[in-house]
């Protein structure tokens, strides 16, 4: 796009010329064109603050780039498990994000997070995984509660990731299905790919995609009047997207909440209580691992959390 300076408009800031010539844009967005060199004047890089004389040609040679992510401390209270020079194992609700994503807004993309809580609450972490993910050694999805380990040097975590590569890391899961799932135990190899239709899906139907292992055992089975329910213990052997949830969905359980993968967003009438779930039932506990300084192996655990206990409470007959 160009646009030519006339001469009644000598003396204009540059971004303030552009603001008055672009109505539809915003002053901070001109001034991020400028600032990314998206704005020549006379066919040269310019600062917002250059006074125009007339007579110059300016060029938008493109659109803005969004600011980077980036993690930020924030005063967010955490439930840490437990604690050393080495690592830290915290409780992480549904609902935050483990680190910086996607997002409508900057806020949205690198607020609440669960690296923006670690930062504030330790200072220092290991860099191993890049700024943007400060000791952070695996994830789990933003509507899944539970137990995740935090590495606080770069030795600790070399050391960490290397056991989960290994899978060496024993991961314990509770999940709440619909339907009574047809086994008492069983193992799921499915591969799992990126759902070529809906990207924000898992799927295991496509051809090729990465080896994943899910195996499960009944807890409980539920035959209440808003329908029947398993609760399963689940373990994984490997650590895939959404693994556990897709492959239970593709047995036709779906985890209780998980509206992605093709469970209802509430449940029939008859319930007692609540008869929806603002969040997948999904909880991450136990947690066995080698402590990384001296080998020794260690196990911690959470209860499920208060809705999900809740909301189990309210199916039971």
């Amino acid at each position: 796009m160009s646009i030519s300076v006339a001469p009644d408009h000598a003396g204009q800031r540059l971004d303030q010329f552009l603001a008055a010539q672009l109505p539809d844009t915003s002053r901070s967005h001109i001034q991020q064109l400028i600032s990314q060199h998206k704005v020549l004047v006379n066919d040269a890089p310019a600062k917002s603050s250059l006074r125009l004389r007339g007579g110059e040609r300016i060029l938008l040679t493109g659109a803005a780039e969004p600011a980077p992510l980036r993690a930020m401390p924030e005063d967010i209270p955490l439930d840490v498990v437990y604690e050393d020079d080495d690592l830290a194992v915290i409780n992480k609700p549904a609902g935050m994000m483990v680190h910086a994503g996607a997002g409508a807004s900057d806020d949205a993309r690198n607020r609440g997070t669960l690296v923006n809580a670690l930062l504030h609450r330790f200072g220092r972490l290991s860099s191993t995984a890049g700024e943007l993910r400060p000791g952070i050694v695996h994830r789990l999805d933003k509507a899944t509660s539970g137990l995740i380990v935090v590495a606080k040097n770069d030795a600790a975590h070399r050391q960490l990731a290397r056991q989960f590569a290994r899978r060496q890391v024993k991961k314990t899961y509770v999940a709440l299905v619909h339907g009574w799932v047809k086994h008492e135990e069983g193992k799921i190899t499915s591969n799992i790919s990126r759902d070529r239709i809906r990207r924000t899906r898992m799927t295991t139907r496509r051809e090729g995609g990465r080896e994943a292992i899910t195996q499960y055992k009944v807890q409980r089975r539920i035959d209440s009047p808003a329908g029947k329910f398993t609760l399963l213990e689940v373990k994984i052997g490997t650590g895939r997207t959404h693994q556990i949830r897709v492959h239970l969905a593709s047995l036709g359980h779906p985890v209780v909440g998980d509206t992605l993968y093709g469970a209802p967003k509430s449940l029939r009438a008859g319930a007692r209580g609540s008869t929806s779930l603002n969040r997948n039932f999904l909880h991450a506990a136990p947690l066995e691992f080698a402590h990384p300084r001296t080998g020794e192996p260690v196990s911690f655990s959470r209860p499920l959390p208060a809705e999900l206990r809740d909301f189990l409470a309210a199916l039971e007959p």
